[in-house]
Protein backbone atom coordinates (compact mmCIF):
# COMPACT_ATOMS: atom_id res chain seq x y z
CA UNK A 1 0.00 0.00 0.00
CA UNK A 2 2.49 2.61 0.72
CA UNK A 3 4.48 1.58 -2.26
CA UNK A 4 1.02 2.99 -4.44
CA UNK A 5 0.71 6.05 -2.19
CA UNK A 6 2.09 8.57 -4.96
CA UNK A 7 0.38 6.97 -7.77
CA UNK A 8 -2.89 6.79 -5.78
CA UNK A 9 -2.69 11.09 -4.89
CA UNK A 10 -3.90 11.06 -8.46
CA UNK A 11 -7.46 11.54 -7.65
CA UNK A 12 -9.04 8.06 -7.70
CA UNK A 13 -10.49 9.00 -4.57
CA UNK A 14 -13.00 11.26 -5.56
CA UNK A 15 -15.09 8.09 -6.60
CA UNK A 16 -15.04 7.67 -2.49
CA UNK A 17 -16.07 11.50 -2.48
CA UNK A 18 -19.28 11.97 -4.86
CA UNK A 19 -20.66 8.33 -4.56
CA UNK A 20 -18.72 5.25 -4.75
CA UNK A 21 -19.61 3.67 -7.33
CA UNK A 22 -16.12 2.09 -8.17
CA UNK A 23 -14.02 -0.27 -6.42
CA UNK A 24 -11.41 -0.20 -4.03
CA UNK A 25 -9.06 -2.34 -2.26
CA UNK A 26 -12.47 -5.02 -3.02
CA UNK A 27 -10.39 -7.98 -1.38
CA UNK A 28 -7.81 -6.68 1.54
CA UNK A 29 -7.29 -5.94 4.58
CA UNK A 30 -11.01 -5.85 7.03
CA UNK A 31 -10.85 -4.42 10.46
CA UNK A 32 -12.79 -5.55 13.23
CA UNK A 33 -12.43 -4.69 16.69
CA UNK A 34 -9.23 -6.68 18.14
CA UNK A 35 -7.95 -6.63 22.17
CA UNK A 36 -7.28 -8.60 24.80
CA UNK A 37 -9.26 -9.70 28.01
CA UNK A 38 -8.08 -10.65 31.53
CA UNK A 39 -10.02 -13.32 32.73
CA UNK A 40 -13.40 -13.78 33.65
CA UNK A 41 -15.30 -12.17 36.31
CA UNK A 42 -12.13 -10.44 37.86
CA UNK A 43 -10.25 -9.85 34.70
CA UNK A 44 -6.68 -8.42 34.95
CA UNK A 45 -4.59 -6.63 32.75
CA UNK A 46 -0.62 -5.88 33.44
CA UNK A 47 0.57 -3.26 31.13
CA UNK A 48 3.72 -0.99 30.95
CA UNK A 49 4.68 2.27 29.83
CA UNK A 50 7.73 2.27 27.34
CA UNK A 51 8.63 4.13 24.51
CA UNK A 52 9.14 3.46 20.57
CA UNK A 53 9.08 4.37 17.26
CA UNK A 54 5.82 4.96 15.26
CA UNK A 55 5.64 4.74 11.02
CA UNK A 56 4.36 7.40 8.87
CA UNK A 57 3.44 7.06 5.06
CA UNK A 58 5.85 9.89 4.33
CA UNK A 59 8.75 7.29 5.32
CA UNK A 60 9.53 9.44 8.81
CA UNK A 61 9.82 6.99 12.17
CA UNK A 62 8.68 9.35 14.60
CA UNK A 63 9.61 8.85 17.80
CA UNK A 64 6.96 8.15 20.05
CA UNK A 65 5.64 6.93 23.96
CA UNK A 66 2.50 3.95 24.37
CA UNK A 67 0.66 1.59 26.77
CA UNK A 68 1.60 -2.13 26.13
CA UNK A 69 1.56 -5.74 27.79
CA UNK A 70 4.29 -6.06 30.99
CA UNK A 71 3.06 -10.24 30.13
CA UNK A 72 1.20 -12.53 28.05
CA UNK A 73 -2.39 -11.31 28.61
CA UNK A 74 -5.44 -13.92 29.20
CA UNK A 75 -6.72 -13.94 26.00
CA UNK A 76 -7.08 -12.16 22.91
CA UNK A 77 -10.66 -11.00 21.23
CA UNK A 78 -12.44 -11.65 19.44
CA UNK A 79 -12.19 -15.43 19.43
CA UNK A 80 -11.96 -15.57 15.64
CA UNK A 81 -8.96 -13.80 15.58
CA UNK A 82 -6.28 -15.60 16.45
CA UNK A 83 -3.42 -14.80 18.91
CA UNK A 84 -0.93 -14.82 16.40
CA UNK A 85 -3.14 -13.31 13.44
CA UNK A 86 -0.75 -11.46 11.08
CA UNK A 87 3.29 -11.79 10.99
CA UNK A 88 3.65 -8.79 12.94
CA UNK A 89 3.40 -10.03 16.36
CA UNK A 90 5.72 -9.05 18.62
CA UNK A 91 7.92 -11.46 21.13
CA UNK A 92 6.16 -13.75 23.24
CA UNK A 93 3.33 -11.27 23.75
CA UNK A 94 1.88 -11.71 20.33
CA UNK A 95 -0.41 -9.82 19.75
CA UNK A 96 0.40 -6.75 22.58
CA UNK A 97 3.73 -6.03 22.68
CA UNK A 98 5.41 -4.97 25.35
CA UNK A 99 4.71 -1.09 23.98
CA UNK A 100 2.03 -0.09 21.03
CA UNK A 101 0.08 3.24 19.85
CA UNK A 102 -2.86 3.16 20.96
CA UNK A 103 -2.28 0.86 23.92
CA UNK A 104 -3.84 -2.39 24.31
CA UNK A 105 -8.25 -2.05 23.76
CA UNK A 106 -9.04 -3.85 27.10
CA UNK A 107 -12.26 -6.06 26.73
CA UNK A 108 -14.40 -6.62 29.82
CA UNK A 109 -18.02 -7.21 30.37
CA UNK A 110 -20.63 -4.72 32.74
CA UNK A 111 -20.47 -6.16 36.46
CA UNK A 112 -16.75 -7.07 36.51
CA UNK A 113 -14.50 -5.85 38.94
CA UNK A 114 -11.14 -4.90 36.74
CA UNK A 115 -7.70 -4.36 37.94
CA UNK A 116 -5.13 -3.17 35.89
CA UNK A 117 -0.98 -2.96 36.98
CA UNK A 118 0.73 -0.35 35.25
CA UNK A 119 4.94 -0.23 35.42
CA UNK A 120 6.46 3.01 34.00
CA UNK A 121 9.24 1.94 31.43
CA UNK A 122 9.38 4.91 30.23
CA UNK A 123 13.06 6.57 30.22
CA UNK A 124 14.19 8.18 33.34
CA UNK A 125 13.56 11.67 32.05
CA UNK A 126 9.94 11.45 31.58
CA UNK A 127 9.23 10.77 34.89
CA UNK A 128 6.11 9.32 36.38
CA UNK A 129 3.14 8.26 34.60
CA UNK A 130 -0.53 6.79 34.86
CA UNK A 131 -3.75 5.85 33.54
CA UNK A 132 -6.71 7.73 34.21
CA UNK A 133 -10.25 6.05 33.72
CA UNK A 134 -13.24 8.73 33.19
CA UNK A 135 -15.79 7.68 34.59
CA UNK A 136 -15.17 4.69 36.68
CA UNK A 137 -14.68 5.16 40.31
CA UNK A 138 -11.24 3.44 40.69
CA UNK A 139 -9.20 2.94 43.39
CA UNK A 140 -5.24 2.56 43.57
CA UNK A 141 -2.81 0.77 45.39
CA UNK A 142 1.22 1.39 45.02
CA UNK A 143 3.24 4.10 43.19
CA UNK A 144 3.05 7.77 44.90
CA UNK A 145 0.24 10.46 44.38
CA UNK A 146 -0.51 12.68 41.55
CA UNK A 147 -2.21 14.98 40.35
CA UNK A 148 -5.32 13.54 39.20
CA UNK A 149 -4.30 10.11 39.68
CA UNK A 150 -1.99 7.93 41.42
CA UNK A 151 1.18 7.48 39.08
CA UNK A 152 3.83 5.02 38.42
CA UNK A 153 6.89 6.49 39.93
CA UNK A 154 10.05 6.48 37.19
CA UNK A 155 12.42 3.76 38.24
CA UNK A 156 15.32 6.07 38.34
CA UNK A 157 13.67 8.01 41.34
CA UNK A 158 11.76 5.11 42.73
CA UNK A 159 12.27 4.51 46.06
CA UNK A 160 11.52 2.08 48.31
CA UNK A 161 11.20 -0.20 44.67
CA UNK A 162 8.57 -1.58 43.61
CA UNK A 163 7.03 1.83 43.61
CA UNK A 164 7.50 1.70 39.48
CA UNK A 165 3.80 0.18 39.28
CA UNK A 166 0.55 0.79 40.60
CA UNK A 167 -2.68 -1.02 40.80
CA UNK A 168 -6.03 0.42 39.63
CA UNK A 169 -9.68 -1.28 40.07
CA UNK A 170 -12.57 -0.54 39.45
CA UNK A 171 -16.08 -1.93 38.65
CA UNK A 172 -17.50 -1.88 35.12
CA UNK A 173 -20.47 -0.50 35.51
CA UNK A 174 -21.17 1.14 31.95
CA UNK A 175 -21.57 -0.95 28.78
CA UNK A 176 -20.27 0.71 26.05
CA UNK A 177 -17.07 2.49 24.62
CA UNK A 178 -14.59 4.36 26.79
CA UNK A 179 -11.05 6.15 26.89
CA UNK A 180 -8.53 5.44 28.72
CA UNK A 181 -5.11 7.98 28.96
CA UNK A 182 -2.37 9.44 31.21
CA UNK A 183 -3.13 11.94 33.89
CA UNK A 184 0.40 12.47 34.42
CA UNK A 185 1.65 15.61 32.26
CA UNK A 186 -1.20 15.17 29.43
CA UNK A 187 0.06 17.60 27.45
CA UNK A 188 3.04 15.55 26.91
CA UNK A 189 2.18 12.47 27.46
CA UNK A 190 -1.25 11.94 25.99
CA UNK A 191 0.04 13.71 23.18
CA UNK A 192 3.24 10.82 22.65
CA UNK A 193 0.83 8.76 22.26
CA UNK A 194 0.06 7.64 25.99
CA UNK A 195 -4.03 6.23 25.64
CA UNK A 196 -5.95 3.70 24.58
CA UNK A 197 -9.60 2.16 24.76
CA UNK A 198 -11.98 0.21 26.93
CA UNK A 199 -14.60 -1.82 26.02
CA UNK A 200 -17.41 -2.94 28.24
CA UNK A 201 -20.15 -5.26 27.05
CA UNK A 202 -23.82 -5.12 28.21
CA UNK A 203 -24.39 -8.76 30.45
CA UNK A 204 -27.41 -10.04 28.51
CA UNK A 205 -28.22 -9.75 24.90
CA UNK A 206 -31.59 -8.46 24.49
CA UNK A 207 -33.99 -10.92 22.24
CA UNK A 208 -34.34 -8.98 19.74
CA UNK A 209 -30.47 -9.73 19.09
CA UNK A 210 -30.01 -12.90 19.66
CA UNK A 211 -31.00 -13.93 15.93
CA UNK A 212 -31.17 -11.44 12.96
CA UNK A 213 -32.11 -11.81 9.37
CA UNK A 214 -28.19 -10.76 8.83
CA UNK A 215 -27.07 -13.41 11.12
CA UNK A 216 -29.54 -16.34 8.82
CA UNK A 217 -27.41 -14.52 6.48
CA UNK A 218 -24.22 -15.25 7.75
CA UNK A 219 -25.13 -18.67 8.70
CA UNK A 220 -26.15 -19.66 4.99
CA UNK A 221 -22.66 -18.44 3.92
CA UNK A 222 -20.73 -20.09 6.50
CA UNK A 223 -19.42 -16.80 7.25
CA UNK A 224 -17.09 -15.99 10.43
CA UNK A 225 -18.97 -13.95 13.26
CA UNK A 226 -16.06 -11.00 14.87
CA UNK A 227 -18.51 -9.30 16.57
CA UNK A 228 -17.76 -8.94 20.73
CA UNK A 229 -21.08 -8.98 21.12
CA UNK A 230 -24.82 -8.74 19.36
CA UNK A 231 -26.11 -6.17 20.96
CA UNK A 232 -23.64 -2.77 21.86
CA UNK A 233 -26.36 -2.37 25.21
CA UNK A 234 -28.69 -4.20 27.30
CA UNK A 235 -31.05 -2.52 24.37
CA UNK A 236 -33.52 -3.74 21.46
CA UNK A 237 -32.35 -0.96 19.35
CA UNK A 238 -28.42 -1.96 19.64
CA UNK A 239 -28.51 -4.81 17.34
CA UNK A 240 -25.27 -5.08 15.45
CA UNK A 241 -23.55 -7.24 12.64
CA UNK A 242 -19.82 -5.70 12.21
CA UNK A 243 -18.10 -3.39 14.64
CA UNK A 244 -15.22 -1.09 14.32
CA UNK A 245 -13.00 1.31 16.36
CA UNK A 246 -11.16 5.06 15.27
CA UNK A 247 -9.45 6.27 17.61
CA UNK A 248 -8.91 9.81 16.35
CA UNK A 249 -5.75 12.06 17.10
CA UNK A 250 -2.93 13.91 16.15
CA UNK A 251 0.68 14.82 16.52
CA UNK A 252 2.58 17.78 16.64
CA UNK A 253 5.83 16.38 15.14
CA UNK A 254 8.10 19.41 17.01
CA UNK A 255 6.55 17.89 20.22
CA UNK A 256 8.65 14.44 19.44
CA UNK A 257 11.68 15.98 18.47
CA UNK A 258 11.87 17.89 21.50
CA UNK A 259 11.50 14.68 23.86
CA UNK A 260 13.52 12.58 21.14
CA UNK A 261 16.87 14.66 22.31
CA UNK A 262 15.64 15.90 26.02
CA UNK A 263 15.42 11.85 26.63
CA UNK A 264 18.92 11.87 25.53
CA UNK A 265 20.44 14.14 26.93
CA UNK A 266 18.72 13.85 30.22
CA UNK A 267 19.64 9.53 31.05
CA UNK A 268 20.34 10.11 34.40
CA UNK A 269 17.48 12.40 35.63
CA UNK A 270 16.42 11.39 39.41
CA UNK A 271 13.11 13.52 39.39
CA UNK A 272 9.47 12.49 39.63
CA UNK A 273 8.72 14.75 37.91
CA UNK A 274 11.31 14.13 34.84
CA UNK A 275 13.91 16.37 33.54
CA UNK A 276 11.95 17.30 30.23
CA UNK A 277 11.03 21.22 29.48
CA UNK A 278 8.88 20.53 25.97
CA UNK A 279 7.34 23.40 24.52
CA UNK A 280 3.85 22.53 23.50
CA UNK A 281 2.71 25.80 22.06
CA UNK A 282 1.80 26.89 19.37
CA UNK A 283 0.69 23.71 18.58
CA UNK A 284 0.89 22.89 15.01
CA UNK A 285 0.05 19.15 13.95
CA UNK A 286 1.39 17.24 11.32
CA UNK A 287 -0.06 13.85 11.70
CA UNK A 288 -3.77 13.07 11.47
CA UNK A 289 -4.59 9.43 12.70
CA UNK A 290 -6.80 6.70 12.88
CA UNK A 291 -5.68 4.28 15.61
CA UNK A 292 -1.79 5.56 15.45
CA UNK A 293 -1.70 5.29 11.50
CA UNK A 294 -2.75 7.59 8.67
CA UNK A 295 -4.07 7.00 5.27
CA UNK A 296 -2.98 5.04 3.07
CA UNK A 297 -1.46 2.56 6.15
CA UNK A 298 -4.82 2.60 8.04
CA UNK A 299 -6.08 0.34 5.02
CA UNK A 300 -3.40 -2.36 5.51
CA UNK A 301 -3.67 -5.60 7.67
CA UNK A 302 -3.84 -4.89 11.74
CA UNK A 303 -0.65 -6.67 12.81
CA UNK A 304 1.42 -5.94 9.68
CA UNK A 305 4.96 -6.22 9.86
CA UNK A 306 5.44 -3.04 8.84
CA UNK A 307 3.71 -1.40 11.72
CA UNK A 308 5.13 -3.33 14.81
CA UNK A 309 3.82 -0.69 17.23
CA UNK A 310 0.62 0.12 15.35
CA UNK A 311 -1.36 -2.83 15.49
CA UNK A 312 -4.58 -1.69 14.82
CA UNK A 313 -6.17 -0.35 11.34
CA UNK A 314 -9.96 0.81 10.48
CA UNK A 315 -10.68 -0.62 7.24
CA UNK A 316 -14.70 -0.94 7.45
CA UNK A 317 -16.86 -3.59 4.87
CA UNK A 318 -20.48 -4.33 5.21
CA UNK A 319 -22.78 -6.34 3.27
CA UNK A 320 -26.04 -4.63 2.32
CA UNK A 321 -28.10 -4.35 4.82
CA UNK A 322 -25.83 -4.89 7.83
CA UNK A 323 -25.50 -2.93 10.67
CA UNK A 324 -22.04 -1.85 11.91
CA UNK A 325 -21.33 -0.36 14.85
CA UNK A 326 -19.06 2.21 15.00
CA UNK A 327 -16.87 3.35 18.04
CA UNK A 328 -15.52 6.52 18.13
CA UNK A 329 -13.03 8.23 20.59
CA UNK A 330 -11.40 11.47 20.65
CA UNK A 331 -7.79 10.77 21.91
CA UNK A 332 -5.86 13.99 20.99
CA UNK A 333 -6.55 17.62 22.14
CA UNK A 334 -8.06 18.74 19.00
CA UNK A 335 -12.07 18.23 17.96
CA UNK A 336 -12.19 16.28 14.52
CA UNK A 337 -15.69 16.62 12.11
CA UNK A 338 -15.65 12.79 11.22
CA UNK A 339 -17.79 11.88 8.30
CA UNK A 340 -19.05 8.69 7.51
CA UNK A 341 -19.64 8.77 3.74
CA UNK A 342 -22.97 6.44 2.69
CA UNK A 343 -25.67 7.32 5.23
CA UNK A 344 -26.26 9.16 8.61
CA UNK A 345 -25.32 7.35 11.67
CA UNK A 346 -28.31 6.85 14.83
CA UNK A 347 -26.15 8.03 17.87
CA UNK A 348 -26.31 5.48 20.46
CA UNK A 349 -24.47 6.66 23.49
CA UNK A 350 -21.67 8.96 24.91
CA UNK A 351 -19.20 7.53 27.22
CA UNK A 352 -21.06 4.82 27.80
CA UNK A 353 -24.45 6.57 28.43
CA UNK A 354 -27.07 5.43 26.38
CA UNK A 355 -29.68 8.05 24.97
CA UNK A 356 -32.94 7.16 25.48
CA UNK A 357 -35.91 9.01 25.65
CA UNK A 358 -36.89 10.28 28.88
CA UNK A 359 -40.53 8.93 28.64
CA UNK A 360 -40.08 5.58 27.04
CA UNK A 361 -36.93 4.26 28.32
CA UNK A 362 -37.14 1.66 25.09
CA UNK A 363 -37.01 4.24 22.02
CA UNK A 364 -33.40 5.40 21.35
CA UNK A 365 -33.21 9.41 21.83
CA UNK A 366 -29.57 9.84 19.71
CA UNK A 367 -29.54 11.97 17.11
CA UNK A 368 -29.37 11.12 12.99
CA UNK A 369 -25.61 13.12 12.53
CA UNK A 370 -24.26 13.56 9.08
CA UNK A 371 -20.94 13.91 11.02
CA UNK A 372 -19.38 12.66 14.36
CA UNK A 373 -18.20 15.14 16.60
CA UNK A 374 -15.35 14.18 17.82
CA UNK A 375 -14.68 15.44 20.93
CA UNK A 376 -11.12 15.20 23.17
CA UNK A 377 -11.85 11.96 25.62
CA UNK A 378 -15.10 11.58 24.41
CA UNK A 379 -16.01 8.18 23.14
CA UNK A 380 -19.35 8.20 20.87
CA UNK A 381 -21.26 4.92 19.38
CA UNK A 382 -23.15 4.63 16.56
CA UNK A 383 -25.13 2.66 14.16
CA UNK A 384 -24.48 2.64 10.67
CA UNK A 385 -26.08 0.74 7.70
CA UNK A 386 -26.21 0.70 3.85
CA UNK A 387 -28.82 -1.04 1.77
CA UNK A 388 -28.97 1.15 -1.81
CA UNK A 389 -32.24 2.30 -0.64
CA UNK A 390 -32.40 6.25 -1.81
CA UNK A 391 -29.85 5.71 -4.66
CA UNK A 392 -32.57 5.42 -7.37
CA UNK A 393 -31.08 3.10 -9.52
CA UNK A 394 -30.47 -0.71 -9.34
CA UNK A 395 -26.92 -1.62 -7.41
CA UNK A 396 -27.03 -4.79 -8.49
CA UNK A 397 -27.26 -4.09 -12.32
CA UNK A 398 -30.47 -6.27 -12.83
CA UNK A 399 -32.08 -6.05 -15.67
CA UNK A 400 -30.66 -6.86 -18.90
CA UNK A 401 -31.60 -9.66 -21.48
CA UNK A 402 -32.07 -13.42 -19.48
CA UNK A 403 -31.85 -12.12 -15.82
CA UNK A 404 -34.11 -13.58 -14.10
CA UNK A 405 -33.09 -12.50 -10.27
CA UNK A 406 -36.35 -11.64 -8.25
CA UNK A 407 -36.99 -8.90 -5.65
CA UNK A 408 -40.10 -9.54 -3.82
CA UNK A 409 -40.49 -6.86 -0.73
CA UNK A 410 -40.73 -7.73 2.63
CA UNK A 411 -43.34 -5.52 4.67
CA UNK A 412 -40.41 -2.63 5.12
CA UNK A 413 -39.53 -3.04 0.77
CA UNK A 414 -36.26 -5.29 1.02
CA UNK A 415 -35.97 -8.73 -0.76
CA UNK A 416 -34.77 -10.42 3.00
CA UNK A 417 -37.01 -13.73 2.16
CA UNK A 418 -34.08 -15.53 0.67
CA UNK A 419 -30.88 -15.00 2.98
CA UNK A 420 -28.76 -17.09 0.12
CA UNK A 421 -29.99 -15.09 -2.23
CA UNK A 422 -27.36 -12.97 -4.12
CA UNK A 423 -29.42 -9.87 -3.89
CA UNK A 424 -30.42 -10.39 -0.47
CA UNK A 425 -30.98 -7.04 1.44
CA UNK A 426 -32.55 -5.29 -2.09
CA UNK A 427 -34.27 -2.88 -1.89
CA UNK A 428 -36.77 -3.95 -4.33
CA UNK A 429 -38.55 -0.73 -5.22
CA UNK A 430 -35.25 0.25 -7.83
CA UNK A 431 -35.08 -2.95 -9.10
CA UNK A 432 -34.38 -3.29 -13.00
CA UNK A 433 -33.76 0.30 -12.93
CA UNK A 434 -30.58 0.66 -13.95
CA UNK A 435 -27.68 3.48 -14.08
CA UNK A 436 -26.81 3.83 -17.47
CA UNK A 437 -28.64 5.12 -20.33
CA UNK A 438 -26.74 3.82 -23.22
CA UNK A 439 -23.89 1.20 -21.75
CA UNK A 440 -20.96 -0.09 -23.41
CA UNK A 441 -21.92 -3.52 -21.47
CA UNK A 442 -25.33 -5.87 -21.39
CA UNK A 443 -27.69 -3.27 -19.04
CA UNK A 444 -29.82 -1.02 -20.99
CA UNK A 445 -32.57 1.15 -19.59
CA UNK A 446 -33.51 5.17 -19.34
CA UNK A 447 -30.79 5.72 -16.42
CA UNK A 448 -29.07 9.23 -16.14
CA UNK A 449 -25.74 8.36 -17.41
CA UNK A 450 -23.29 6.96 -19.77
CA UNK A 451 -20.52 5.41 -18.26
CA UNK A 452 -17.01 5.63 -19.94
CA UNK A 453 -15.09 3.67 -22.19
CA UNK A 454 -12.02 2.60 -19.87
CA UNK A 455 -9.46 3.24 -22.91
CA UNK A 456 -10.19 6.61 -22.51
CA UNK A 457 -10.81 7.25 -18.54
CA UNK A 458 -8.50 5.68 -16.43
CA UNK A 459 -9.12 6.26 -13.10
CA UNK A 460 -6.31 4.79 -11.02
CA UNK A 461 -4.83 0.60 -10.41
CA UNK A 462 -7.92 0.56 -8.34
CA UNK A 463 -10.49 1.38 -10.35
CA UNK A 464 -12.60 -1.81 -11.94
CA UNK A 465 -14.96 0.19 -14.11
CA UNK A 466 -17.94 -1.46 -12.77
CA UNK A 467 -21.05 0.52 -11.37
CA UNK A 468 -23.10 -2.47 -9.71
CA UNK A 469 -21.99 -5.17 -6.69
CA UNK A 470 -21.24 -8.41 -7.98
CA UNK A 471 -18.65 -10.35 -9.52
CA UNK A 472 -19.83 -9.94 -13.07
CA UNK A 473 -20.43 -6.29 -12.49
CA UNK A 474 -17.86 -5.25 -14.82
CA UNK A 475 -19.86 -7.85 -17.82
CA UNK A 476 -23.08 -6.04 -16.84
CA UNK A 477 -21.79 -2.48 -17.23
CA UNK A 478 -18.57 -2.52 -19.43
CA UNK A 479 -18.77 -5.64 -21.24
CA UNK A 480 -15.02 -7.24 -22.89
CA UNK A 481 -13.40 -4.19 -22.30
CA UNK A 482 -10.50 -4.70 -20.26
CA UNK A 483 -10.50 -2.74 -17.08
CA UNK A 484 -8.57 -0.82 -16.55
CA UNK A 485 -6.24 -1.30 -19.74
CA UNK A 486 -2.47 -2.54 -19.51
CA UNK A 487 -3.97 -5.12 -17.07
CA UNK A 488 -3.09 -2.48 -14.42
CA UNK A 489 -6.09 -3.10 -12.22
CA UNK A 490 -4.85 -4.33 -8.68
CA UNK A 491 -8.49 -4.94 -7.64
CA UNK A 492 -9.71 -8.40 -7.67
CA UNK A 493 -11.61 -8.56 -11.07
CA UNK A 494 -14.24 -10.78 -9.97
CA UNK A 495 -15.44 -9.05 -7.06
CA UNK A 496 -16.91 -5.55 -7.28
CA UNK A 497 -17.41 -3.37 -4.39
CA UNK A 498 -18.62 0.38 -3.77
CA UNK A 499 -16.07 2.51 -2.06
CA UNK A 500 -17.37 5.17 0.33
CA UNK A 501 -14.46 7.82 2.16
CA UNK A 502 -15.05 8.24 5.25
CA UNK A 503 -12.81 11.07 6.66
CA UNK A 504 -12.31 14.57 8.58
CA UNK A 505 -14.32 16.97 7.48
CA UNK A 506 -11.62 19.53 8.71
CA UNK A 507 -9.63 19.83 4.78
CA UNK A 508 -6.12 19.85 6.31
CA UNK A 509 -6.72 16.83 8.88
CA UNK A 510 -6.66 14.34 5.69
CA UNK A 511 -3.16 15.57 4.78
CA UNK A 512 0.05 13.79 5.68
CA UNK A 513 2.86 16.74 5.83
CA UNK A 514 0.49 18.95 4.12
CA UNK A 515 0.42 16.23 0.88
CA UNK A 516 -3.22 14.87 0.33
CA UNK A 517 -4.08 12.10 0.63
CA UNK A 518 -3.07 11.22 4.13
CA UNK A 519 -4.23 11.83 7.16
CA UNK A 520 -7.76 10.55 8.62
CA UNK A 521 -8.93 9.27 6.14
CA UNK A 522 -10.49 5.25 5.50
CA UNK A 523 -12.31 3.83 3.28
CA UNK A 524 -15.72 2.07 3.60
CA UNK A 525 -16.50 -1.03 1.52
CA UNK A 526 -19.74 -2.54 0.64
CA UNK A 527 -18.87 -6.03 -0.71
CA UNK A 528 -21.40 -7.90 -2.50
CA UNK A 529 -22.39 -11.51 -0.28
CA UNK A 530 -21.66 -12.87 -3.95
CA UNK A 531 -19.72 -12.74 -6.54
CA UNK A 532 -20.12 -15.44 -9.64
CA UNK A 533 -21.85 -17.65 -7.76
CA UNK A 534 -19.25 -18.14 -5.16
CA UNK A 535 -20.02 -16.01 -1.29
CA UNK A 536 -17.94 -13.20 -0.67
CA UNK A 537 -16.61 -13.27 2.86
CA UNK A 538 -15.73 -10.61 5.23
CA UNK A 539 -12.68 -12.28 6.82
CA UNK A 540 -11.65 -9.95 9.56
CA UNK A 541 -9.05 -12.29 10.71
CA UNK A 542 -6.86 -10.68 8.25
Amino acid sequence: MRAMFNYFSTGRIVVGVVAAIGSLFAVGSHAAVPGISGGATTPTFNLSAGETLINQPDGMSVYSWGYGCSGTPAGFLPTAIPSTAGTGAQGAFANCPSVQLPGPTLIVKEGDTVTVKLTNNLPAAAGNTSIYFPGFNVTTTGGHPGVLVQEAVNAAACSPAPCNTVTYSFTASTPGTHAYYSGTQGAVQVEMGLYGALIVLPNTVPAACASTLNDTARSANNEPDYRLAKSAYDHDSTCYDREYLAQLSEMDAKVHVQAQAQVAANTACTNEAGCLNIVTEPYQATYYLINARSFPDDADPEYAPAYPNQPYNMNPHGHPGEVLLLRVIGQGRLQHPFHEHGNHLRMLARDGNLLVSATDPTKLAGPLNFTTASVPGMAIDSLFYWTGKGLNWDVFGHGYAGDTSQCIPDANGYYTSNPAAPNFYEWCGDHNKALEKNPLGQVASGGPMTLPDPNLFVNGPWYSGSAYLGGDANARSMGATPLPPFGTMLNNPTVSSFAYMWHSHNEREITTSNVFPGGMMSMLLIDPRYSLGASVLIDESL
